[in-house]
């Protein structure tokens, strides 16, 4: 869908909920759309066709973690926060103070916080796979044979997944803990964006996504998983099922490439290369060139 279409389900999704401001400025447009209302402060996320439960439960979560007193994101103060504009879920939330991403220190003690709350009864159970396949079979920019490997690998994935290895009890966990979606506003305040894989799950699924960042793609140092770990009080790499888990996040990063790449082809070189990286193709982790997508 195109942007100025994106553009105008906003507008319509504000006259909806009963808002006077429609300058909607564009934040981020991929597979959620996000828009400013720089007037009104508040900003406008427009989710994926059919995902009406996700955008509703979603904002259920931040208002839990609001009475929990866990900074996140938070739901607009105004009487219609979700609309439904054409097939579209549409929310409202308050627009973030200015911030950057969390540094790794930070995002362990906001894990160690979230990790310790008793979980909700609406909070579902993690699903390690949900759209993997949709995703692999959406990246026809790829080698048919390397869609192929893709397919297996997602198939040995869920396997060893059903086999896993016990860890640290299950409870709260974000889902996506990475900084671009655990940031600290100028006050020194840490906070959770984007809670839409937050279910009940393995706390060590939120580590894994630090701790790839040093093992898997050199993306930080030694010192500063030094740091994370000793914020957090456990060392994920330690466990004896960390392997698993670094698997299944690395392959859903690669297949995030694949479907980025088939709706722009510049992408590809990053989404083969990550391919590639899986296959064995590029030695061993650390392995170079892996960047972020935006």
């Amino acid at each position: 869908m195109s942007e100025e279409t994106l553009g105008a389900i906003a507008r319509e999704a504000c006259t909806a909920a009963g808002l006077t401001d429609l300058d909607v400025v564009p934040i981020k447009v991929s597979e959620n759309a996000i828009y400013r209302l720089p007037q009104s402060r508040l900003v406008v996320r427009i989710a994926k066709p059919g995902q009406r439960a996700a955008a509703e439960r979603e904002l259920l979560i931040a208002d839990w973690l609001r009475r929990a007193d866990v900074p996140a994101v938070e739901p607009a103060d105004i009487l219609a926060t979700f609309v439904m504009v054409r097939d579209r879920p549409v929310t409202f939330w308050k627009e973030l103070p200015p911030h950057r991403g969390g540094s790794a220190t930070e995002i362990a003690t906001a894990l160690r916080r979230l990790h310790a709350l008793h979980p909700p009864r609406f909070l579902s159970s993690i699903d390690p796979f949900v759209r993997l396949e949709q995703r692999i079979d959406a990246a026809i920019i790829l080698p048919a044979e390397d869609r192929q490997w893709l397919h297996q690998h997602l198939d040995d994935l869920r396997n060893a997944w059903s086999h896993r290895i016990a860890g640290r009890q299950w409870g709260p966990i974000h889902g996506d803990a990475w900084e671009g979606n655990v940031v600290t506003a100028d006050d020194g305040t840490t906070l959770f964006l984007d809670l839409e894989r937050t279910s009940i799950g393995p706390p060590e699924w939120d580590l894994t996504s630090t701790a790839i960042k040093h093992s898997s793609f050199g993306w930080i140092d030694a010192q500063q998983y030094t740091e994370f770990v000793a914020a957090y009080g456990y060392d994920v790499t330690n466990w004896s099922g960390f392997a698993l888990l670094r698997d299944i996040r690395e392959m859903r990063m690669t297949c995030m490439a694949a479907q980025a790449a088939a709706r722009e082809s510049s992408r590809l070189a990053q989404a083969q290369l990550r391919v590639d990286s899986l296959r064995g193709r590029r030695g061993q982790r650390p392995w170079d060139g892996w960047e972020a997508i935006p």
